[in-house]
């Protein structure tokens, strides 16, 4: 009976019955296990589904929905990118989510897949030196108010993560944690994120010796111990601490 659950991809209720019941141990941890791997299928789903209820509903009133995320904020060092994405009116994209809850392998396949389906990607950063003269804030709503506007043709509405208006041709609103609760959010969270990460590998080969292709550019113990060493390099923030706090050291 354990292999025959094995084998079957959906195992019909009636014989789910009858290995609950079975005298055997094993066949009725087995009936259990898979019952809380269905459920937890079933709840995946769901979410997913939950995800486009948002812009499903603008699309219904004749919308088309653009989809806005940055990353980088909190780096120490490389430029804020951020991405728009315009997803389709069709199956949702299994396990679509807050990049940040995703594994770098699972952000790199459903990358591929999005822009394998979305209607529109855009990508846009807003540099060190612009990051130096506005601030990390207003550079990240400069970087997502270019990738909005590099997508050509503009949409007729703009979900936004975080809690700022952008400086738009278009109706958009604002959605805290939006990256968690609307598919075109976390879509273009997702395309950012992959982005930024490829960009930073590169800068690991201009500026080796700091592990951005490891880190990132985020503050961690072994991106400070390089700073103590090497000093900031082109890339580094320099308005930010600790790169501040070493300013008078030069990249070498």
């Amino acid at each position: 009976m354990t292999a025959r659950l094995a084998r079957l991809a959906r195992p019909s209720a009636a014989l789910l019955r009858r290995l609950r019941r079975d005298p055997r141990r094993g066949v009725r941890r087995l009936a259990a296990r898979y019952e809380r791997t269905r459920e937890r299928a079933r709840a995946e789903r769901r979410r997913v589904v939950k995800l486009y209820r948002e812009e499903r509903g603008r699309r219904l009133a004749g919308q088309t929905v653009v989809g806005v995320d940055e990353v980088g904020r909190g780096c120490l060092a490389g430029p804020v990118l951020a991405a728009a994405v315009i997803l389709p009116d069709g199956p949702p994209i299994a396990g679509l989510d807050d990049s940040k809850r995703l594994t770098p392998a699972a952000r790199e396949r459903l990358n591929d897949e999005i822009r394998a389906r979305a209607l529109a990607v855009a990508v846009a950063e807003a540099s060190v030196e612009e990051i130096a003269r506005l601030n990390i804030r207003g550079a990240a709503l400069l970087a997502m108010r270019r990738a909005v506007e590099a997508l050509g043709p503009l949409p007729d509405f703009a979900l936004i993560d975080g809690r700022d208006r952008l400086a738009l041709r278009l109706d958009h609103e604002a959605m805290v944690r939006g990256d968690a609760a609307c598919a075109c959010i976390a879509a273009a969270s997702i395309v950012a994120k992959v982005a930024r990460d490829r960009l930073m590998r590169e800068l690991d080969g201009a500026f080796p010796g700091y592990g951005f292709a490891q880190h990132k550019g985020y503050s961690t113990a072994e991106h400070i111990d390089a700073l103590v060493r090497l000093g900031p390099c082109p890339a580094h923030r320099r308005a930010f601490l600790p790169v501040a706090q070493l300013a008078l050291f030069e990249w070498r």
